[in-house]
C-alpha cells in the first residue's frame, strides 16, 4: 500500500481492536468501481461482523467513529450497502504523494519487502535439443518478470537457467545429427524414432562436418553429441539474448551426475527408510508425502537400470538448498503438474530441513500463434513449431514481452501476429508507449528538462478536473501494485495497470492544456505529466519493455 492507506490501514486495526476485534485482523482497501463513492472501500464491518455479534452497518458506524480522520489522512468516510465504508482521501494526502513521487524518481514502486534475502527464479530451462519455442517464450517473459518483481521488493534474485543435457532425447539428438552427417556423405537418411528434423540439424551437421575433418565417417558420436549440445546452447543463448533475457547462472544436469550428487541423494533417500524395490525397480514412497502414485528412482535391469527424471530433479534442488536460497521460484509449463508434488515429496523424504512447499512452482499454459485469424504451427526452421525468434523478428522484442506478459500465466494465450505489429490504440504495448510519448512530448514542445520538474510552489486545487483526480489516484496506486503483484507472483497485473493508466493518461492529455495557460495551472499539470511519466516508464522497464520518448 502506498504511505497514505498505509495510515488508514493502521487507523482501522486499531478502531477494530478498540471493538473487541483480536491484532492480526488484515483490513482490505479497494478502489470503488464508481469513483463517485471515493477513494476507498472496505469490508472491513462485515468480516467482523460474525465474530464480533454485531450488525455490519452497526459495526461500520462504530469504526468511523473511532477512526483518527487526521492520522488516517481522510476527509470523509460513510458507510453504503449492507456495511462497506467508503472513505475520501483529504486532497493533502494526495499532493505529499504526488510530490514524493517525483521526488522518487526511478526509484517510485520500489520497497525493501524482501530485505536483500536470496530468491533462486529458475525459468526456461530448455532441452538444448532445438531452438526456443514461444512456450519457452512465454516463461521467458514471465520468469524474467517474476525475477524483476522480487527486485522491486528488496530480494537478492539469482536467475537460473538448468540444461538438461544428458538422457534419451540428448541421445536422440546426437544421433540425428550424425544421420545428417551420414547424409551429407550420400548415405540414406536414418532419423532415430523420436529423432529432430528440423532443418537446424542439417545447419549442425554441416558445421560439425567443417569442423571435424578428421571424423569423416561421423563414427564418434561422443564427439557429436558435445558439438550439438554446444551449438544450440550457444543459439538458444543468442535466442535469449535477442529477447533481453540475462542468467546468473547455468546449471547443467550432467554436473549432478559427474560430482556424485545424484548417487549421493538416491543413497540419503534409501537411508531415511523411504525406498523400496518392486518388479526390480527402485521406488521411493511419495504417497507419504501427498503424491497420488509413489515414484520410480531407479529403472529395473530389463529396462536398463538408468534413473528417472525424477531423482536428479530431487538432486538438484537440494544444491538449491545447500546454496543458499531457502526460496526458490520455478517457472514452468503446465505439462509440468506432476512435478511439482513428487519433487516435493523427495525433497521431504532427505529430512535435512527443506519445508514443505518448497520449492514454489508457476505454471504456465501453452500459446497459439495466429496470423490473418489463423494458427501458425510450424517454423521454416525448426519445422515442428513456432520459434521465440521467429515472433521477435516479426513483430519487435516489446511487443513479444508485452503480450506474454498480458495474460495470467496460467490462462491460454492467443498471440496475434496482425495485432502486434499494428500501430493503432487497439494494439496495447503501442497504446501504453504513446502515452509516455505523449507525456514527453509535452516537455519537448516547452523546452523543459522533465527532471528539472518539482513540486515546489505547485498549487494542487489547479489539479481540478476529474481526468486529474483520477489520474492521479491512479499514479499513487502504484506501490501498493508492485507490493501485490510480486507477492503472489503475477506480473501480468503490472501489464493491465499499465493500460488502464495509460487510458486515463490519454484521456486527460485530449481534455487539458499544459502548456500556454496560466503559470499556476502549467505548473500544477507539468508535475502531474512529469509523475505519470515516471510511473509508465518504471513499469515499462519493470516488465522488460522500452520506453519511447517519440513515436
Amino acid at each position: 500500500m502506498s504511505a497514505g492507506t498505509d495510515a488508514l490501514r493502521r487507523e482501522l486495526q486499531r478502531a477494530a481492536a478498540a471493538l473487541g476485534a483480536s491484532g492480526d485482523i488484515e483490513p482490505l482497501l479497494e478502489r470503488p468501481r464508481d469513483p463517485a463513492f471515493g477513494d476507498w472501500a472496505t469490508n472491513l464491518a462485515m468480516v467482523l461482523s460474525k465474530p464480533l455479534a454485531r450488525k455490519p452497518r452497526d459495526l461500520a458506524l462504530q469504526l468511523i467513529d473511532r477512526i483518527d480522520r487526521s492520522a488516517a489522512g481522510i476527509a470523509a468516510a460513510e458507510v453504503a450497502g449492507p456495511g462497506f465504508i467508503n472513505f475520501r482521501m483529504d486532497a493533502g494526502i494526495v499532493a505529499r504523494g504526488i510530490a514524493s513521487l517525483v521526488e522518487a524518481g526511478e526509484t517510485y514502486g520500489r520497497s525493501n519487502t524482501g530485505a536483500a534475502r536470496p530468491v533462486n527464479v529458475e525459468f526456461v530451462s530448455a532441452n538444448p535439443t532445438g531452438p526456443l519455442h514461444v512456450g519457452h517464450g512465454r516463461q521467458a517473459a514471465l520468469g524474467d518478470a517474476i525475477a524483476a518483481l522480487l527486485e522491486w521488493t528488496g530480494w537478492t534474485v539469482s536467475r537460473e537457467f538448468y540444461y538438461n543435457d544428458a538422457g534419451t532425447q540428448i541421445e536422440n539428438l546426437a544421433l540425428s545429427t550424425q544421420a545428417r552427417i551420414h547424409e551429407r556423405h550420400g548415405k540414406a537418411l536414418a532419423l532415430p524414432e523420436g529423432g529432430y528434423h528440423g532443418e537446424y540439424i542439417v545447419d549442425i551437421a554441416a558445421r560439425y562436418v567443417e569442423e571435424h575433418p578428421g571424423d569423416a565417417t561421423a563414427e564418434n558420436l561422443d564427439a557429436i553429441r558435445r558439438f550439438a549440445v554446444r551449438e544450440l546452447r550457444k543459439e538458444q543463448d543468442h535466442d535469449l539474448q535477442a529477447f533481453g533475457v540475462a542468467f546468473d547462472t547455468y546449471f547443467l544436469e550432467s554436473s549432478l551426475y559427474e560430482d556424485g550428487r545424484v548417487e549421493a541423494t538416491l543413497n540419503r533417500l534409501i537411508e531415511a527408510g523411504h525406498a523400496y524395490e518392486k518388479d526390480g525397480a527402485l521406488w521411493l514412497r511419495t504417497t507419504d508425502y501427498g503424491d497420488d502414485q509413489d515414484r520410480v528412482m531407479r529403472k529395473s535391469a530389463a529396462k536398463g537400470g538408468t534413473y528417472t527424471y525424477f531423482l536428479p530433479d530431487v538432486a538438484y534442488h537440494v544444491t538449491k538448498w545447500e546454496r543458499g536460497f531457502t526460496r526458490a521460484i520455478n517457472v514452468q509449463g503446465a505439462d509440468h503438474h506432476s512435478t511439482v508434488t513428487r519433487v516435493r515429496a523427495g525433497l521431504r523424504a532427505l529430512d535435512i530441513g527443506i519445508p514443505e512447499g518448497y520449492p514454489e512452482y508457476v505454471l504456465h499454459q501453452l500459446v497459439t500463434v495466429l496470423r490473418g485469424g489463423e494458427e501458425v504451427k510450424i517454423s521454416k526452421r525448426a519445422g515442428s513449431y513456432v520459434t521465440v525468434r521467429d515472433l521477435v523478428d516479426d513483430v519487435g522484442r516489446d511487443a513479444v514481452r508485452y503480450f506474454f506478459l498480458m495474460r495470467k500465466g496460467d490462462s491460454q494465450l492467443s498471440f496475434d501476429v496482425d495485432l502486434a505489429r499494428s500501430q493503432s490504440e487497439e494494439n496495447p504495448i503501442y497504446y501504453i508507449q504513446m502515452a509516455h510519448a505523449r507525456l514527453s512530448g509535452i516537455f519537448r514542445v516547452g523546452g523543459i528538462d522533465p527532471a528539472t520538474v518539482t513540486a515546489d510552489g505547485v498549487d494542487f486545487d489547479r489539479l481540478a478536473l476529474t481526468e486529474e483526480t483520477e489520474l492521479m489516484k491512479a499514479l499513487l496506486d502504484f506501490p501498493a501494485l508492485v507490493e501485490g503483484a510480486a507477492a503472489v507472483l503475477e506480473p501480468h497485473r503490472v501489464a493491465t495497470y499499465l493500460h488502464d493508466t495509460a487510458a486515463r493518461i490519454h484521456l486527460w492529455y485530449h481534455k487539458a492544456h499544459v502548456l500556454n495557460e496560466p503559470e499556476e495551472i502549467t505548473r500544477a499539470r507539468l508535475l502531474l505529466a512529469r509523475a505519470a511519466q515516471i510511473v509508465v516508464r518504471n513499469g515499462l522497464m519493470l516488465l522488460g519493455v522500452s520506453v519511447p520518448d517519440r513515436m
